[in-house]
């Protein structure tokens, strides 16, 4: 039924579940369009099923209401609406509403960056749907699962399945859902760079978003044409895209987009050199900013009032700017770094908390067998005294024996957790140094590019004193040093090296670099490493145990050559670590209590490997290990 026939519905309903449908299925009507609109028929659809007790009312209420809350970036509201909504779906026993709302709850969770739990509700939702098969529920799942991979930077595996959701989308002619695949396809081929494709891709969206009057998706598919032909560098055609969607997001109250909309047309117009114009549009996009705190956008913005400073000659304006944008993108840096630190300090936590459970069990169960078998001698004890003392002989042994199986168990399980919990911790540090090189090489380092850019694009424009032309060039100097540390942090942190050419190429790389430093001369032999794959989290332990003994020859033993000698077998790869250093008494490591030596024996821990250290003072230091071939 249309819109103007479910109106013509709403003087007669009662309050019953048939006027919660009713109330549904009109905000439905209005959520592209009039986005208050539906929120209101939404809550009174929530209103009128707590009132009687409709729990399958309150479950479609949440599932609608927090889709505009979501269009809103009210991520943490949703979350917890989305969570109640499992809770209810479990309650009532409908595997079909379970799966929605947990790939609702997914996409909260998506929408806050815990992709962990995402990936997790979105898994336990898609095996749910595929016992329906249903391919229109599948490709829902299928797009849903495209904007997870999107956000983790997966874009090849993200293009896959947001190919196979339009295909499905397209056999079943849902407009609606088809219109959003696309959209979010044509957004994976503008992130790998393939413009073209992602125009034709989003021309196609904004047609049918046209057809089917979704202001929603059209005002998303005009920002996204419009931020192509700015990274083309075409702003004729960039700029109509741009004043569509600044006139629609305002509509919608979408601000983040009106926000995006401003910035862009602040471009268009500093391309044509009309100055305060362009100044207008950034000034609102900043005040946008502050008014729903979008901290990303205002660093670009800022970057943006930088420039223009720069293009009308006011330097000083120009570096304030700049340094604002600096700090506010370091704060963010920071921000995420100690979030994520929490995140694994908790995982640890939880870690250490569930060895304990399984230990004090573990005692448990032991002192009720001692109970028991105490109480099978006393029994015995009343027979006759041969029958006792052979009984409470065995008994003994008996007993012994079992508490040393428990206790072997016991250690073995400790074992297990103490390894579990260590690779997690390793495992969430090794993926954390990769985001966080992936963020400051692709994020920072092309924000860096971008301003280096754009100074050099002003130079010949600006006619300067001599001494400004001096500052000039001292500050281009001093962003190419930025650049080519933050490039030697990122590489630091994952070197792009060991993911993609394997372990002996990342090393001979590292050893190139620490003579280039002129720090320490380090020799490099490898034997049977060439054309070798090496497990690569086996290959990331041993790089990181290099970096970590190199670092004290360097740092400690104050070291002038180092040799670094690895060899693979065919069951065993052998590690060998020499310096010319002061070297010291191998006893104090007993009770050595710095971090850099505990994370070496972590590693070789976890990897299975041992551990040998040969040193004394003024002789230098040896280190030998040992790890199974895998």
């Amino acid at each position: 039924m249309n819109k103007d026939s479910l109106l013509k519905l709403l003087p007669s309903a009662k309050e019953d579940s048939n006027a919660v449908l009713l109330y549904i299925d009109l905000g439905q009507q209005y959520e592209n369009n009039e986005p208050d609109v539906a929120i209101k028929y939404y809550r009174m659809a929530g209103n009128l099923s707590k009132k009687i007790n409709y729990t399958l009312g309150i479950i479609k209420y949440i599932t609608n209401y927090t889709y505009m809350l979501n269009m809103r970036g009210q991520f943490d509201s949703s979350l917890i609406l989305n969570l109640q909504s499992v809770e209810f779906s479990r309650k009532i026993k409908d595997s079909l509403y379970l799966a929605k709302t947990l790939f609702n709850t997914g996409t909260s969770y998506r929408c806050l960056a815990n992709y962990e739990k995402a990936a997790a509700y979105y898994e336990e939702g898609k095996n749910i749907f595929r016992r329906f098969g249903d391919e229109l529920t599948e490709a829902q799942g299928d797009d849903i699962l495209q904007v997870l991979y999107d956000d983790l930077h997966q874009y090849e595996k993200a293009i896959q399945y947001g190919e196979r959701a339009v295909s499905l989308l397209r056999k079943a002619g849902n407009a609606p859902m088809l219109g959003v695949a696309l959209n979010n396809l044509g957004m994976e081929y503008a992130s790998i760079g393939q413009l073209k494709k992602s125009d034709s891709i989003f021309t196609e969206t904004l047609k049918l978003a046209v057809r089917i009057d979704d202001k929603n998706l059209e005002q998303s598919a005009c920002l996204n044409l419009g931020n192509n032909y700015l990274q083309q560098g075409d702003f004729e055609k960039m700029k109509p895209y741009m004043d569509k969607a600044l006139l629609l997001s305002k509509e919608l109250e979408i601000a983040e987009s009106e926000l995006i909309a401003l910035k862009g047309l602040s471009f268009y117009h500093t391309f044509k050199k009309n100055y305060p114009v362009a100044k207008q549009y950034a000034e609102e996009a900043l005040a946008l900013s502050y008014q729903h705190d979008l901290k990303m956008q205002r660093v670009k913005v800022f970057t943006q009032l930088s420039n223009l400073a720069y293009a009308m000659q006011d330097i000083e304006l120009g570096e304030q700017y700049a340094k604002i944008s600096g700090d506010l993108g370091d704060s963010l840096l920071n921000e995420s770094i100690q979030k994520n630190t929490l995140e694994l300090e908790k995982k640890y936590e939880s870690a250490n908390k569930e060895t304990q459970i399984k230990k004090l069990e573990a005692d448990k169960k032991i002192q009720e067998l001692t109970i028991k078998q105490k109480n099978i001698l006393n029994y015995i004890l009343a027979g006759s005294a041969v029958i006792i003392l052979i009984i409470s002989l065995l008994g003994y042994r008996t007993y012994r024996q079992k508490q040393q199986l428990q206790q072997q168990r016991i250690n073995e399980l400790e074992t297990q957790q103490q390894l579990t919990a260590t690779e997690a911790v390793m495992k969430g540090e090794e993926q954390e140094r990769s985001r966080l090189a992936k963020d400051l090489h692709d994020g920072l380092g092309g924000m860096l590019s971008g301003i280096k850019f754009s100074f050099n694009s002003m130079k010949g424009n600006l006619i300067m004193t001599p001494d400004n032309a001096q500052a000039f060039e001292r500050s281009m100097d001093m962003l190419d040093s930025s650049i080519k540390e933050m490039r030697r942090v990122a590489h630091n942190l994952m070197p792009e090296a060991l993911v993609k050419f394997g372990l002996d190429t990342a090393l001979k790389d590292f050893c190139n670099d620490i003579n280039q430093s002129g720090a320490l001369q380090v020799s490099y032999q490898s034997i049977g490493l060439e054309n070798e794959i090496t497990n690569q989290t086996t290959a990331i332990g041993i790089y990181r145990i290099i970096q970590e003994l190199i670092n004290n020859s360097m740092k400690h033993a104050a070291a002038k050559n180092a040799i670094i000698q690895l060899s693979k077998s065919a069951d065993t790869i052998t590690l060998t670590v020499e310096d010319d250093g002061k070297g010291f008494d191998t006893t104090l490591l007993k009770t050595a209590k710095g971090m850099g030596w505990a994370n070496i024996v972590h590693r070789v821990e976890f990897l299975k490997g041992k551990l040998d250290v040969n040193s004394q003072p003024g002789k230098g230091t040896s280190v030998l290990i040992e790890f199974a071939s895998t």
